[in-house]
């Protein structure tokens, strides 16, 4: 049986205005517990950021959006649809994937699209190939969903079933670099299906190949644009979490939690106000400098970081995908340079999303905004990363290099049409919280994977106090953080 919070939970605090914890107060809320959220920020949001200048509108946080139903889902706790708060545009074209031989493959949602792209390029024996994997990729998510990923989990022995045998069968608990060659033969492909082990936190040839189901998110399932930009996600969220009756306290963060015997008892608030507690949500990249007796994972490997450079420029640009993916010729080495030599690529791999593609309320006329994340080392020694990297000055030096490298790859005018501009370095992350200097939080590594990952509830701290974010189950990325405020109302509303 799940353990869930004992005693009275009518008055619950969520620490944290971001997706998780905005999905944990529409939960706790629609279950008819009286919620207030404190955010530091002076709005919601937390890592989907926003800069609004000059009639540019840059995302700063997540930059692909996926599974919208889950959004919706915690919308219909409180008795209302996402199509009511926000639109949602899908994607044709999920990702344009841009090669170093000069070729490129749009991805689409539509199956038959996709694999009539990928024969033109690759051959029909590849484009079969494309239809069992996706195919393939589908049943393995089925099979991860309600098991693995959609659900609290205490101990090891909570996977113990024929779902875990089948997955085994299926090869999940091998290498995701073995797995994916084992379908395809064109190295364009491999990288295609291979690289999203990155939003994992782990290289391909280190990842297991049961995290072949995040390409079933983006590739798969597809992508889509909320209009008004992936920060209008969190705005809705709040927007319709407010009118169910949640109080929000922003531009104040909490001092420390009050304890009395083994349980909080109250919130103190930067300001000073006190807000009284039956339960609180914490939801901060670090717990542990906040919650009394909790521990971290023991020598925690935490995921690479990224510099990422948001842009409004005056420039049309035409001819570029909402998101691209452009691919450096080297690939096996940039992971060790990431994770193992703690150096920045030198033939980088970036990802390039332009959204004012798709959504021109987000530049004016003539213009364009872009984000483009490079991913480097964090600043975590035991985990590849490098503190001795001066992002100070090599910052501003690795810009530079990213944007002309994009010039060369196709983006050409971008630098001299530069408008408004927000660079986020290691150290920039670091500032915000975030341990190691890394917005992608504790890597899933097999021994931070599932039930061994920090559960919603830990088993040290006091036992009223329920963590959801990044850094515990189910793990990183937007699908992922809304279902980990999910779980963590389950463990008090049971």
């Amino acid at each position: 049986m799940v353990r869930t919070v004992p005693g009275r939970t009518d008055r619950v605090v969520v620490v944290g205005a971001g997706l998780a914890g905005l999905s944990a107060a529409l939960r706790l809320r629609g279950a008819g517990r009286e919620v207030t959220v404190v955010e530091r920020a002076a709005g919601p949001g937390g890592r989907a950021g926003r800069v609004e200048e000059r009639g540019y509108a840059l995302d700063t946080g997540p930059s692909v959006f996926t599974a919208p139903q889950l959004v919706d889902d915690a919308l219909a706790a409180v008795g209302e649809k996402l199509e009511d708060r926000l639109q949602m545009v899908p994607l044709e074209t999920t990702y344009r994937a841009q090669f170093a031989d000069g070729s490129h493959l749009d991805v689409h949602a539509d199956v038959d699209a996709f694999a009539a792209e990928v024969e033109a390029l690759c051959g029909p024996g590849e484009a079969a190939a494309l239809r069992r994997y996706l195919a393939d990729l589908a049943a393995l998510y089925r099979l991860q969903l309600t098991t693995f990923i959609d659900r609290n989990l205490d101990t090891p022995l909570d996977l113990l079933g024929p779902e875990l045998v089948q997955l085994a069968r299926r090869g999940g608990f091998g290498r995701l670099s073995r797995h994916v060659e084992r379908h395809f033969t064109d190295e364009r492909l491999r990288r295609l299906f291979s690289f999203q082990a990155l939003y994992a936190g782990v290289s391909p040839y280190r990842a297991i190949a049961a995290y072949a189901v995040i390409a079933q998110l983006d590739i798969g399932a597809g992508v889509w644009h909320p209009v008004g930009g992936i920060a209008a996600v969190p705005r809705a969220m709040a927007a319709a979490a407010a009118d169910a009756g949640v109080g929000f306290h922003y531009a104040t963060g909490v001092r420390e939690l009050e304890v009395g015997g083994s349980r909080v008892t109250g919130v103190l608030l930067d300001d000073g106000e006190r807000l009284p507690a039956d339960a609180v949500v914490v939801t901060v990249d670090r717990p542990e400098t906040l919650v009394p007796g909790f521990r971290q994972v023991r020598r925690p490997v935490y995921s690479p970081s990224c510099v990422a450079v948001h842009l409004g420029v005056r420039a049309e640009l035409p001819g570029q995908a909402h998101h691209t993916i452009s691919f450096g010729a080297a690939w096996r080495e940039v992971f060790r340079e990431l994770t193992v030599e703690g150096r920045p690529m030198t033939d980088p791999s970036l990802l390039v999303s332009m959204p004012s593609r798709t959504d021109r309320s987000l530049a004016p006329e003539g213009g364009q905004v872009l984000s483009i994340v490079a991913p480097t080392p964090n600043l975590d020694p035991h985990s590849g990363g490098n503190p001795d990297l001066d992002w100070t000055t090599l910052g501003p030096r690795y810009r530079d290099e990213v944007l002309g490298v994009l010039e060369v790859r196709g983006w050409t005018g971008l630098i001299g049409a530069i408008e408004v501009e927000h660079v986020d370095t290691p150290l920039t992350w670091a500032a915000q919280g975030m341990a190691a200097g890394t917005p992608f939080a504790l890597a899933h590594t097999f021994g931070q994977t599932g039930p061994f990952r920090t559960p919603t509830l830990p088993r040290r701290g006091p036992e009223n106090v329920v963590l959801a974010g990044s850094s515990v189950q189910p793990g990183v990325g937007v699908p992922m953080v809304v279902i980990s405020g999910r779980l963590a109302a389950e463990r008090i509303t049971g």
